[in-house]
């Protein structure tokens, strides 16, 4: 007999909003019109693009800090037009890039507890594009290795070390690019543009190895990502303006493998893809649902699993790597929610009856260590993520490396001001320590003044109880 139902064990994944003390609330997100995330996720922070007067600015939260943000909360401003997209850096829990409408990419590091005074000095500055960078993405294997597309239809890709851009994509894309996905390892590119055409580009070569024009009909944006076998998953729109899913296979562009139509909406499907469970999520701007599917070798490859509904539509969606998951709980997604004035975690589970680590849900995944460096990958090297397992859940390490970046950039300074004299080259890189010996002479004194206030209070109570035994008497 015939399987009447299709065998998968992520059949009754089930998402879930977590408890309103564990939300992010008092939030002003971002009212830019532009169809990025807004919401960027890492097993240590969440990074929020929120409305800012006189410049742009994001919000970065520790994890664990949820419940009521302060309006006076530190922010990272130093942008002077609105931040249209942020990314977390997968080899540095510390380090963010942000593209924005004053057309530069800036890098950020963040301190490792979070912040605790407005941050408007970046480590870098990148300045290549002539008009506003709507698309920030971070090479998944080389390190410091960024790639960045603005309105002027051109792709970027800059060795964040140095601070130069390697290599520059201008006559590829007539219109506006819509985004970019890296493939598993980071040697190729895929990206839909406004002339309706999806490209996959070698950007190392510089060429197209593969085009399709009009992947989907509709005159709405599209989305294309890389899935882990090569393969590319759209979402789009069709002439009758109903969302589209598709697969497609790179060797043979000329027809689909698969098209799934949805419903008919206008925002558009932000797709988020898990390489080890082959499980893609859409989210759609504006819905208040996330539906998700499983992606197999068996016609009809697109699978549809189940859809998450709340009330509340979404303004953006985060999306939380793997290694920062709770393996415990068989949590195999977890999102965070942008609403109008808050941001709220969704977790996506497999309900299983055993405590046991569940080895077929959590294969080895992609873990912070890089494989290979920025100049290794530009030379034409390619490397696989390196994987780690989750067994016994993700302890994440100390970020040592960011110092080698910022040494990088310094080093990079000092050659270009070889001929400068070489005093000013001294106090130039001796700046930083003067800086962290000032900031440490203020953590010393508020934790005295808080030492004597303390002390202070403590006399005042003996006097009251002294009092309250007098009165007893």
């Amino acid at each position: 007999m015939r399987r009447v139902v299709r065998q998968s064990k992520f059949r009754h994944v089930f998402g879930q909003a977590v408890k309103n003390d564990q939300c992010y609330d008092d939030i002003r997100v971002s009212r830019v019109t532009w169809d990025s995330s807004f919401c960027a996720v890492n097993p240590k922070f969440v990074a929020i693009i929120i409305e800012a007067s006189g410049g742009g600015a994001f919000l970065v939260l520790p994890l664990h800090k949820s419940g009521r943000i302060d309006k006076s909360y530190p922010t990272v401003c130093g942008h002077t037009g609105p931040v249209l997209d942020i990314d977390w850096c997968p080899h540095n829990d510390q380090v963010i890039a942000s593209g924005s409408e004053d057309c530069t990419v800036m890098v950020w590091q963040i301190p490792e507890n979070g912040l605790v005074s407005p941050l408007s000095e970046p480590v870098v500055v990148l300045e290549g594009h002539s008009k506003r960078v709507g698309i920030i993405t971070w090479h998944p294997t080389a390190r410091n290795v960024l790639l960045s597309a603005g309105c002027d239809n051109q792709i970027n890709i800059w060795n964040v070390g140095t601070g130069e851009v390697l290599i520059s994509l201008e006559d590829m894309h007539p219109d506006v690019i819509y985004n970019v996905s890296w493939n598993r390892n980071g040697s190729l590119i895929c990206t839909s543009c406004k002339d309706k055409s999806i490209r996959v580009i070698d950007p190392r070569k510089e060429t197209i190895i593969a085009e399709k024009e009009k992947a989907h009909d509709g005159a709405r944006p599209m989305r294309a990502i890389f899935l882990s076998d090569g393969n590319i998953l759209t979402t789009g729109f069709s002439r009758m303006s109903e969302r589209q899913l598709a697969l497609w296979n790179v060797q043979n562009m000329e027809e689909p493998m698969t098209v799934s139509e949805m419903d008919t909406s206008n925002g558009v499907l932000l797709p988020f893809y898990d390489p080890d469970t082959n499980v893609v999520y859409l989210c759609g701007k504006g819905d208040s649902s996330i539906r998700y599917f499983e992606i197999t070798d068996e016609a009809p490859y697109v699978h549809f699993l189940n859809t998450f509904v709340t009330k509340e539509p979404q303004r953006g969606m985060g999306y939380m790597p793997k290694r920062g998951l709770d393996v415990n709980k068989c949590e195999i997604a977890r999102f965070y929610k942008l609403h109008e004035r808050k941001c709220e975690p969704i977790v996506m589970t497999v309900p299983r009856k055993s405590d046991l680590f569940q080895d077929d849900l959590y294969p080895d995944t992609a873990g912070p260590d890089h494989a290979l460096e920025a100049e290794e990958w530009f030379e034409g090297k390619n490397g696989d993520p390196i994987l780690i397992s989750l067994k016994n859940g993700y302890v994440p390490g100390k970020n040592r490396e960011f110092k080698v970046v910022k040494k990088n950039i310094l080093d990079s300074k000092t050659n270009k001001n070889a001929e400068n004299s070489s005093p000013a080259n001294k106090s130039a890189s001796s700046t930083p320590s003067i800086k962290s010996e000032a900031k440490m002479e203020e953590i010393l004194k508020e934790i005295k003044s808080l030492k004597d206030l303390i002390s202070s209070q403590e006399k005042r109570i003996i006097k009251l109880e002294e009092q309250m035994s007098k009165v007893a008497i």
